[in-house]
């Protein structure tokens, strides 16, 4: 062990993190902070400046979690003021992360004054290299699935040439599963792994390089749901897998929205239907459009929160003819940042149209509204197979095999087969979920997971 090391190998750890700057990833990595935090540990958190306020009220140990504003620097093309995915488009994301790989000198600077037994991190790719250079150990912190890394990052394939037709086919020797991917979804994981992301480098590459560098490989996962797809990574990867549980989100330290709650306590225990879509997905205006007349299509109460569909600059004006008044007093369409995690408690929600973001089927697991699973790109594709297959915790809306688009029809099915009552399929998805939310919630599962967590990191400084 080395005598940085071992000065500092003491029982409480110091922890760094740095995520991508996407909300779901910073939640996630706070979240974790969080169940470390309640250990003893300490946690030094680099975030951008202006979102840090965001991210307080989620600060639940702020005595021992410490927010490190990063200012974004800035990179031609990327409007002034970016800070995090929320603030552009998608094709601008690999701008952001040039941006954040700019602030390399920056943290190697922090890193050499805080002197973390850990940095855990997920696509600056440059941060093993850097932290092994101080005596920092690093880890991989991937909050995409064990199953989505597996299937679509691992060594087995042919990377460097890889296609659409490669991915309609899982890796030689992947676990048993219920993933298959359509063509449509084939096409489009195969363009999001090759771009380019940030400067000079693939998502691809990207990923591989930080999972073949870094000192171990973390999930927010747990062995009774992904535990084959776990242990092919390790081995794989040749290096330690660690899984931190299923991360069970407290709720924050704040109280939903007036507006927001008057409008849900309006509506009978479990009947109305919340349909999110997490902070970054838009939708063409057709199926926009669709989806919510398939809401409307399922004389359910229901609140949807969605971003403007492509080419429209508001909600309104893409909403179909007549629909506000037709669904006036029963159904509402909202844009903006809402309290989802609250929403999902109160009890007038029965269920979830989620489109499969790995934070929000956590937050839909642990509560008692049923799952209706629409992902839209890359690794929420691969969560509903998991969801909707492995563990039949949820009902997938189906898809055009080609196309990949979907119908109100579609929409409305997948919706009444979880809340009709005498649905066979309804029957069987509500009853796993009920034991899936049980298991999940059971306060020592946590526990052992995280405890875990931590005595593995601490044979890492061994």
């Amino acid at each position: 062990m080395s005598t940085n090391i071992a000065a500092r190998s003491s029982k409480a750890l110091h922890i760094a993190m740095y995520p991508w700057f996407a909300l779901g990833h910073l939640t996630a990595f706070v979240h974790f902070s969080n169940k470390l935090a309640e250990r003893g540990h300490r946690v030094s958190f680099f975030l951008p400046k202006k979102t840090q306020s965001k991210f307080e009220p989620f600060n639940l140990h702020p005595d021992l979690i410490t927010f490190i504003p990063i200012t974004v620097p800035h990179v031609d093309g990327l409007p002034t003021g970016t800070e995090t995915t929320t603030d552009v488009p998608f094709p601008l994301h690999p701008l952001l992360m040039t941006a954040m790989d700019l602030t390399e000198h920056v943290i190697e600077d922090h890193l050499r004054i805080l002197n973390p037994h850990f940095i855990f991190f997920d696509f600056t790719h440059w941060l093993p290299e850097l932290s092994r250079k101080h005596g920092i150990k690093s880890v991989h912190f991937c909050i995409i699935s064990p199953a989505t890394i597996g299937y679509t990052l691992s060594p087995e394939r042919k990377l460097e040439s890889l296609t659409a037709a490669d991915l309609m086919q899982p890796p030689p020797s992947f676990p048993p599963s219920s993933i298959k991917l359509r063509a449509h979804e084939a096409r489009g994981i195969c363009a999001v792994t090759v771009k380019q992301f940030g400067s000079n480098i693939s998502f691809q590459e990207r990923n591989i390089y930080s999972l073949s560098q870094c000192d171990a490989i973390a999930f927010k996962a747990c062995r009774e749901m992904e535990g084959p797809y776990s242990d092919y990574i390790e081995d794989q990867f040749g290096k330690p897998v660690i899984l931190a549980g299923p991360i069970v989100p407290e709720p924050p330290n704040s109280v939903l929205e007036e507006k927001i709650a008057k409008m849900l306590d309006s509506f009978k225990a479990e009947t109305l239907v919340f349909c999110a879509f997490g902070s970054e997905c838009i939708l063409k205006k057709d199926q926009f459009q669709e989806l919510v007349l398939g809401l409307e299509l399922t004389s359910l109460p229901f609140f949807a929160v969605l971003k403007p569909p492509i080419g429209a600059e508001t909600i309104e004006s893409a909403l179909p003819e007549g629909f506000e008044e037709r669904v006036k007093g029963r159904g509402l369409v909202y844009t903006g940042w809402v309290q989802q995690q609250l929403i999902l408690r109160h009890p007038s929600v029965g269920c979830f149209v989620t489109h499969c973001g790995s934070g929000s089927l956590s937050e839909g697991m642990v509560n008692k509204c049923q799952l209706v699973l629409l992902p839209n790109v890359g690794d929420q594709i691969i969560n509903a197979r998991v969801v909707g297959g492995d563990l039949k915790v949820g009902v997938e809306v189906k898809k055009g095999e080609e196309d990949g688009l979907f119908t109100r029809h579609g929409v409305c099915e997948a919706v009444k087969a979880v809340m009709d009552d005498d649905s066979e399929v309804g029957k069987l998805v509500r009853a796993n979920h009920a034991k899936w939310r049980e298991f999940l919630l059971g306060k020592e599962l946590e526990n052992s997971y995280v405890d875990g967590f931590v005595h593995k990191l601490h044979e890492l400084l061994e």
